[in-house]
């Protein structure tokens, strides 16, 4: 068992770009306001996931992992 994620996006910060929608299809959709939400809060890690979060220009995508809440993006610094 991999892996699981929890989702969130940071709707103040979202400028609706739809990068995220273009990348993971399966894990993101925009409201008629053009705001991101995901499909689902936690989910199996992957790939198409996690490019949507770095592709989103302004980071409102923000994963963590499901149970430790340690940060998988956008890494801390």
């Amino acid at each position: 068992m991999g892996d699981r994620w929890h989702v969130r996006v940071d709707r103040s910060v979202c400028i609706g770009s739809g990068m995220c929608v273009n990348h993971a299809p399966d894990a993101f959709h925009l409201d008629t306001a053009r705001q991101s939400h995901p499909l689902t809060e936690d989910r199996d890690a992957g790939e198409q996931v996690l490019a949507a979060a770095e592709g989103c220009p302004v980071e409102a995508i923000m994963l963590t992992l499901v149970g430790s809440g340690e940060v998988v993006f956008p890494p801390e610094e």
